[in-house]
């Protein structure tokens, strides 16, 4: 799967686990030499970050003999580097969205061209309710590959007859996510001759379907193991929450519209629904960084009905010198352009406050942008510039790293993460911003997403047993 959050490992687990720094150790170093022994002299190049890492855990899967491997594509489907099993027991494509517009495609029909690719003739494919013209060209697809393509069934579906089912990943979203996986995993046990789970049956009519071109598969009797796994299943960067005293993470990699629409539902359920605070102090923080040609405009103006207090902008970067730190570098990201980018944010974040001014009597007026970042000749350093007239109460603020801006946020009451100083972290006036506000609230919530990169970051800094 990718990316990591924290560790490079995380991508080929075994059982769920990362497989050990000793196996990654091994297994890196034999494929490395191995390539570099055999690599085409005329064109003397190794394969890029993602397409190694798929080689190696092919290799892995392989040396370790696994019964089951399954792979996550990296971007898209048809050209992607691990489209290479001709094979595979079963295909799957869960909820479509817009990413990654500038190698996919800028529309849902593109996009659905594009994943529609690791169709393989004869083998069962599995998608979930999409809207009309992507499913027809997911059709299409199947149809030109021949590929015997169902629609799953609701997850209420499955429950017929029996007690709800829990989901151990919060949000309506993971609905179709749990009904897409039990569909995969289904045709996997049949495979190896376990019966009495549903044997899929010949599609039905259209016009039975309300219209879709796709048939619906037939749901089944749940085994147990099926029931705990839903519920027992967890998966960091995604929903998470980290109570720490009065201050609430709660992290979520969402990156696209529509996982930002869910991460909007999920967090307003989770944070904004909590028993007030007695003396009703709280102050709600969004922590946020885009990457890569993603709309932050759009993804920005979602995360307004939240009412945050203020919103931070940082780079995905930990510290601002990341070096002794590789699994956290991105090699294609200056930290220049990383904070052009967060105070282009920064501003389309006022200016849709102050579009909301007289919308909504929740909001202060008038507002002002927060704290610039300029070099500061003297230590090269990038320091918090507060602009006038309001330096002191800033409601959008940008922050050179991750540390900092986590600094700034828990004020010193997350006993994980030290407390800022007037001389260290936030050497300039600017990041007093808020600060006796939060530092005296009974309860700070804050949302950490818009990148799983940054949310992997956030959780290396948060929970420093996850990079042991």
């Amino acid at each position: 799967s990718s990316p990591h959050l924290v560790q490079v490992r995380e991508r080929i687990r075994i059982n769920g686990q990362p497989i050990s720094k000793d196996l990654f150790n091994k297994y890196f170093w034999l494929v490395y030499n191995r390539l570099e022994e055999t690599k085409d002299p005329a064109n003397a190049s190794m394969p890029a970050y993602f397409r190694f890492l798929t080689i190696m855990a092919f290799h892995v899967f392989l040396q370790e003999k696994v019964d089951l491997a399954v792979v996550e594509v990296g971007i898209g489907g048809t050209y992607d580097c691990t489209n290479i099993i001709r094979a595979p027991v079963v295909c799957g494509v869960s909820s479509l969205g817009i990413d990654h517009t500038s190698i996919l495609g800028d529309t849902m029909e593109k996009i659905a061209w594009q994943k529609g690719g690791i169709f393989k003739p004869g083998v069962p494919a599995f998608t979930v309710a999409q809207p009309e013209r992507p499913l027809e060209v997911l059709r299409e697809r199947a149809q030109e590959r021949k590929c015997p393509l169902y629609l799953c069934p609701e997850l209420d579906d499955f429950e017929e007859g029996c007690r709800a089912l829990e989901l151990g990943l919060a949000g309506a979203h993971q609905r179709s996510n749990a009904a897409l996986a039990l569909q995969l995993a289904q045709t996997w046990l049949q495979r190896r001759g376990c019966h009495g789970l549903g044997e899929l049956k010949e599609g039905l009519p259209s016009t039975e379907l309300l219209g879709r071109p796709v048939p619906l598969a037939p749901a089944f009797q749940l085994t147990d193991a099926m029931i705990q796994g839903l519920r027992d299943t967890e998966w960091l960067g995604r929903t998470q929450v980290l109570s720490r005293g009065p201050v609430t993470w709660y992290l979520d990699g969402a990156h696209t519209t529509s996982s930002i629409q869910a991460c909007v539902r999920w967090f307003r359920q989770a944070a904004l629904n909590q028993d007030k605070p007695h003396d009703g102090s709280e102050v709600r923080v969004l922590l946020f960084n885009a990457t890569g040609d993603r709309d932050t405009a759009a993804l920005l103006k979602l995360l307004v009905p939240c009412h945050f207090d203020y919103a931070v902008f940082c780079p995905n970067f930990t510290e601002v010198s990341v070096a002794n730190n590789a699994d956290q570098q991105n090699f294609n990201v200056t930290l220049e352009n990383a904070l052009t980018r967060c105070l282009e944010n920064q501003r389309t974040w006022t200016r849709l406050l102050e579009e909301k001014v007289g919308q909504d009597p929740w909001l202060p007026s008038p507002l002002r942008v927060g704290g610039l970042l300029q070099p500061a000749p003297t230590r090269g350093s990038l320091l918090l510039v507060p602009p006038a007239p309001r330096p002191l109460n800033s409601p959008a603020l940008v922050f050179p790293c991750l540390a900092q801006a986590l600094r700034w946020v828990a004020q010193g009451r997350d006993p994980h993460l030290a407390a800022p100083t007037a001389s260290g972290a936030h050497p300039h006036p600017a990041a007093s911003s808020g600060a006796v506000l939060l530092r005296e609230a009974a309860a700070v919530r804050v949302l950490v997403t818009g990148s799983l990169h940054l949310v992997g970051g956030a959780l290396r800094l948060l929970d420093p047993a996850l990079s042991q």
